[in-house]
């Protein structure tokens, strides 16, 4: 089987000859593998054959970017959607987020008059070319963009956004719609274009170590209609959607799922996910994607470990298909490339099919 197949028939609840793999390493752990080993010439996707590849578009605010202040070590700028942050050249952070040129609802209405949601936005030739790539090399190709929660944020900061869902729901529930009839304007472009898209990937981080960053009457309110919009418009060309939400957010999965999402991705154990008795409980309804605990991929570790951990782990999740390998986040730079090789050699083991 192709990786396009794998991840189609994980997708859709049935087993293939292996479940799919995919990871997504820091690029300071890249750096770190192209000195323990892995070929220069090659990047972690080639090496280990990682099944999944995208496109996506430009759905952001437009505004002009800006660098402030740029020394060896770090970066400050506005970037496009408005946005001072701080980023470290050296490494693997989340960006500090420093200012933010959308503060109020009043701001935002007014920049949104001079938006506009035009063919520009999204570059046809390439994505026609990332599924050349993709289709040569057996990829499964999805739409990707940040949606939601975790795409505003970025815009009018975390807590301003949280204080405005409790204070001025109508300004957040404008804000998520236009995003989402962004990526609904932009695939349509693209699937108009001649693009064949397999499915979708969005971003949309609404946890933390302990729950959900708001209540589950609060996704409700806000979010549902808008993921339950960009659902329906892929399921309307038969294409899946892959949720990535990190942290905790078990209490939200009755409504992923009443929202269409198809998939959820990444299950970061260190926040309390539970691969196996979300499995259990949702698994006839809901596919999985990670779920493997990156802490017991770290040099040093016991290999016993983190060899039961995806021994027990994978071999629940594949049952009857539904199950995606994935760290359960992406893969930091304490983890070394000889110790990679060995998680993906466990995968490729305890993730056959009879």
């Amino acid at each position: 089987m192709t990786g396009r197949e794998r991840v189609l028939a994980a997708l859709n609840h049935r087993e293939g000859d292996r479940v799919p793999i995919h990871d997504t390493p820091w690029f300071t752990t890249v750096r770190r593998w192209h000195q323990e080993g892995l070929p220069v010439d090659m990047t972690p996707q080639q090496y280990f054959g990682f099944e999944q590849s995208g496109t996506g578009a430009d759905l952001t605010l437009r505004m002009e970017p800006e660098v402030v202040e740029e020394t060896d070590e770090y970066t400050i700028a506005w970037n496009s959607n408005g946005a001072l942050r701080k980023n470290w050249k050296n490494a693997t952070s989340t960006p500090e987020c420093i200012d933010f040129k959308i503060k109020t609802a009043s701001d935002w209405f007014a920049h949104k008059q001079e938006m506009d949601l035009g063919p520009d936005r999204v570059n046809l030739e390439g994505c026609l070319n990332g599924q050349k790539h993709a289709n040569e090399r057996g990829l499964w190709f999805s739409y990707q963009a940040a949606t939601g929660f975790d795409k505003t944020q970025g815009i009018v900061g975390s807590e301003n956004l949280l204080m405005a869902m409790a204070t001025d729901p109508d300004w957040v529930a404008d804000m998520f719609m236009w995003h989402t009839d962004g990526i609904i304007a932009t695939a349509q472009m693209m699937i108009d274009g001649g693009v064949e898209l397999e499915g979708a990937f969005l971003y949309d981080d609404m946890g933390y170590r302990n729950g959900p960053l708001f209540s589950p009457e609060m996704y409700r309110q806000l979010c549902l209609p808008a993921h339950t919009k960009v659902c329906d418009f892929f399921h309307r060309y038969g294409l899946k959607v892959i949720l990535h939400s990190c942290g905790n957010v078990t209490a939200l999965v009755p409504q992923l799922i009443e929202a269409g999402f198809d998939c959820l991705e990444p299950l970061e154990v260190k926040a309390g996910m539970d691969l196996i008795g979300l499995k259990e409980q949702y698994g006839d309804r809901l596919a999985f994607m990670g779920g493997i605990d990156v802490r017991l991929m770290a040099d040093g570790t016991d290999p016993k470990l983190l060899e039961e951990e995806i021994r027990v782990k994978v071999g629940v999740a594949k049952k009857g298909g539904g199950y995606i390998y994935h760290s359960d986040h992406s893969v930091p730079d304490n983890v070394s490339f000889d110790r990679f090789k060995y998680v993906i050699d466990l995968v490729l083991e305890h993730g056959q099919y009879d």
